[in-house]
């Protein structure tokens, strides 16, 4: 095969752009980081992603102010703006970018939900997704009517009910529902448009649904969750899983599990794309590259923040220990109050996650900063902009992922540099479109709207 067949045959790597508000990866002492709530931010970064043909543009969500102690996370007090109207205001300055928001199936609803994403669906042509996360706990359940009462092992069977709702509920009209007659100036109406009917454990829900079918009949669906209960969603309902980066050896068992679960609920080969977050540190040679990225982490780490890291896992205050000293010679606080409270727990035995982290500390002489530093530090692609591209297009092409979710320490402005030197590389190692070709953020993914939701 030529080289330019060979070209022509490559994965094409999805990208994403990840703003996920101030916390450890965000170094927003940065003299260059600009506002976490101003939207001028968020424009420059959807457009810088859209000026480099990314996929989409992706925001986390932030339903409680995080507290440690029964006091406000420092960081918190910097804002979040609403997801919803963020994504409608780009809309507007952007022509191409997929627009992607999370939103969380415990505290919302599906009517509300499924009449929003709709609606932006409508009004960025065809642009909107909806990464679908869940939660359980009782402090951000606070913040809301139901409160915390949704149990941990029900989680996902309220969001795939969500979810099946809120598809039936886009489903509801069909895509000539209504037509207008120009001559006469009267509207054709089909007598079933918009009614809706579902019943479920979770939901009992019945009427009309008051917005048309948007121009991809169903936003674009991501998914986050790694366990096994977790991959059944993703492969029943997902269109791609936001997942972890891991070494390639387990991300390609990671891939192709989710993708044969797929396969068995019955959907077509490369129906799920698997799109690790990733961060991505440059240098004009491998040892700038080494020495940005050792100050870029030792400032999204600081003595501090370490410590509210690992107080994360032992679940107690550990400001009486020096970060440059030690680990903390106490066992967690698995049956006391959560010390931290609002923050997402990726360790789900503290016991044996600590007893992990002594002999990591003892066989690397780490201290408890750089312990932190070791479990927690991100930007896992170091390198000039040559070997940043090689080791992304190998990863993709080896069904490592499908693509990634990139991040960076500084906002709004880390994104430019990728953009200026990677990007090029991969456009010209044919991974890497250099114009978009399709209308909808499904038409540039590649994946097709579900089943029944054509009309």
């Amino acid at each position: 095969m030529s080289a330019e067949a060979q070209r022509k045959h490559k994965k094409q790597i999805v990208l994403g752009a990840f703003v996920n508000g101030v916390n450890h990866t965000t170094v927003w002492s940065d003299p260059q980081a600009g506002s976490q709530i101003d939207f001028s931010t968020f424009r420059h970064v959807a457009q810088t992603a859209e000026r480099g043909k990314f996929d989409f543009f992706f925001l986390a969500e932030g339903l409680a102010l995080r507290e440690r102690g029964g006091f406000v996370f420092d960081q918190d007090i910097v804002g979040r703006p609403d997801t919803f109207p963020l994504l409608a205001a780009l809309a507007a300055v952007t022509e191409h970018l997929g627009l992607v928001g999370t939103f969380n199936a415990t505290f919302n609803e599906p009517y509300e939900l499924a009449k929003q994403l709709a609606s932006l669906d409508h009004l960025s042509g065809g642009r909107a997704g909806w990464n679908v996360v869940t939660s359980f706990d009782a402090f951000t359940g606070r913040n809301f009517r139901r409160g915390g009462f949704l149990h941990r092992d029900d989680r996902y069977v309220r969001a795939q009910e969500f979810l099946a709702a809120a598809r039936q509920l886009w489903d509801s009209w069909a895509a000539d529902a209504v037509a207008a007659d120009k001559e006469s100036g009267a509207f054709l109406r089909h007598a079933d448009a918009g009614a809706f009917a579902y019943s479920g454990k979770q939901f009992g829900i019945e009427g009309r649904f008051a917005t048309p079918r948007s121009p991809q009949g169903h936003p674009v669906i991501l998914q986050a969750g790694g366990s096994p209960q977790g991959r059944d969603f993703a492969a029943g309902g997902a269109d791609a899983v936001f997942c972890p980066l891991q070494p390639l050896d387990k991300a390609r068992e990671f891939y192709h599990d989710v993708q044969a679960r797929a396969a068995r609920q019955g959907r077509a080969p490369g129906s799920v794309k698997l799109l690790p977050s990733a961060h991505v540190v440059l240098g004009e040679t491998e040892e700038e590259a080494v020495e940005r990225h050792r100050d870029i982490v030792l400032r999204q780490i600081s003595g501090k923040t370490a410590q509210i890291l690992l107080e994360t896992v032992w679940n107690r205050d550990l400001s009486g220990y020096d970060p440059d000293g030690p680990l903390p010679d106490v066992e967690p606080g698995t049956d006391e109050p959560r010390f931290i409270q609002g923050r997402a727990s990726i360790f789900q035995d503290a016991r044996k996650t600590v007893a992990q982290w002594r002999e990591i500390a003892e066989t690397h002489r780490f201290s408890l900063r750089e312990l932190a530093i070791h479990v927690f530090g991100r930007a896992e692609f170091v390198g000039t902009p040559t070997r940043i591209a090689d080791e992304l297009d190998d990863f993709v092409q080896r069904d490592g992922s499908d693509g990634y979710i990139l991040g960076s320490h500084l906002v709004p402005s880390g994104l430019d540099e990728f953009v200026d030197k990677v990007v090029p590389l991969l456009q010209e190692r044919g991974s890497l479109r250099t114009e978009y070709t399709g209308s909808t953020l499904r038409d540039n993914l590649g994946i097709p709207a579900p089943a029944g939701a054509d009309g």
